[in-house]
């Protein structure tokens, strides 16, 4: 039997066309050092440089932050929040101090709150350029860190010549903020709230961030490896995003124009002109290029806050010894990582009878197994660290 030069050609080819059954392999990637994004592991299950199945685990750093609030009084609790998530620790006392607040029907001061809101704004940029540094790093870019965390510094600053902290400043006071007062005074006067220069060196430092928002573009943005590893990965759709309860840049990035800055009330944004970006592909570099902006924007905010910042006092009337009323209320904020919420409920004493805690992180890495379904290996750090997570903010 003769085989012409043809039938081979099919033949080999057909050879070559059978893929090989090979058993899935399931792969630990964790328990990470807790100078990444904080104690997580993956169990993935994998087929070569394919998963098949991705389960995030939870709880290595879980610390009991509810339950170790309910046996504190409320001016103790914000040395606990400030910890959830410590990239952003200021943002975490705020929808804290306004649950309480609301259950007292005791309001801020303005000066107080536009405080409030420039600190805030501070926290998210801190949190974002925390973020700009390290995910370039995580694909293999280091020079982006150097800008990144340089900006972030001169951000801290800011922040600490304020409140006396860097990661933990424990500044806002149920009615207000903490008060300066003179040294040694038998009177206890306040004599300075803002340190001297603090406007002129904020309006100077949000110059400096812009500039190095565009250094990051050009970096990051010209940057051919970094867009064939992030452009078309990692996408969520937004109806999915919702479902899971994600929020924040995550969710704005998959289109969803979302932002608790102007749904809720509780700091006066509606005062301010900003934008709310909104990626188009629900991807990683779009989850990137919504911080990058969202930066922009929080320096935008400041300027306005602190060209417009009125005077007047710092602390409304309230008790020496807080008591909050029976009720129950929640109060949510637009914190650097999405949705922060306090679920309060007091029974008239000096702490909370409960509290919950609906941190962001939580439901933004439970969508990691949507995420992470079909993806190659390399993909999996490039999703994971879009997400721009904290395992303090998830364990809580």
């Amino acid at each position: 039997m003769t085989i012409d030069a043809d039938t081979i050609r099919h033949l080999s080819e057909v050879s070559v066309s059978v893929e090989l059954q090979t058993e899935d392999m399931t792969l630990n990637i964790g328990p990470q050092h807790p100078s990444t994004h904080g104690v997580l592991r993956l169990v993935a299950r994998v087929d070569g440089e394919r998963c098949h199945d991705v389960q995030p685990v939870i709880g290595y750093m879980h610390r009991g932050y509810e339950k170790l609030s309910e046996v504190r009084t409320y001016p103790q609790i914000t040395t606990i929040v400030n910890r959830i998530d410590w990239v952003a620790g200021y943002a975490n006392e705020v929808p804290f101090i306004v649950a309480a607040e609301k259950l007292m029907g005791v309001e801020a001061p303005e000066r107080a709150q536009y405080i409030r809101l420039i600190l805030t704004e501070m926290a998210r940029m801190a949190s974002h350029l925390v973020f700009m540094a390290s995910y370039p790093l995580e694909l293999g870019a280091a020079t982006p860190l150097f800008f990144a965390l340089r900006e972030r510094e001169r951000v801290l600053d800011l922040l600490e010549g304020v409140t006396g902290g860097r990661f933990h400043p424990n500044f806002n006071r149920i009615g207000g903020v903490k008060p300066a007062y003179g040294a040694g005074s038998s009177t206890r006067k306040m004599i300075q709230d803002l340190p001297a220069g603090f406007l002129k060196d904020t309006r100077d430092a949000m110059g400096r961030v812009l500039g190095v928002c565009d250094e990051l573009e050009d970096l990051v943005a010209g940057n051919e490896i970094i867009l064939a590893r992030t452009k078309g990965v990692g996408i969520l759709p937004p109806e999915v995003a919702v479902s899971y309860g994600v929020s924040g840049p995550n969710l704005r990035a998959s289109g969803v124009s979302f932002d608790l800055r102007r749904a809720e009330s509780y700091l006066p944004y509606e005062s301010f002109d900003f934008d709310v970006i909104t990626g188009e592909n629900g991807d990683c570099w779009d989850r990137w290029w919504v911080r990058l902006q969202e930066i922009r924007e929080a320096a935008r905010i400041i300027v306005q806050a602190v060209d417009g910042i009125p005077a007047g006092p710092l602390q409304a009337k309230v008790p020496k010894i807080i008591k909050v009323p029976k009720g129950e209320t929640y109060v949510r904020a637009e914190n650097p990582k999405g949705e922060m919420g306090y679920y309060l409920v007091s029974d008239g004493g000096t702490g909370p009878y409960r509290l919950k805690i609906r941190s962001a992180s939580f439901s933004n890495i439970s969508v990691l197994p949507y995420l992470l379904e079909g993806i190659l290996v390399p993909d999996i750090i490039a999703t994971m660290g879009s997400l721009d997570f904290v395992l303090g903010d998830v364990d809580r």
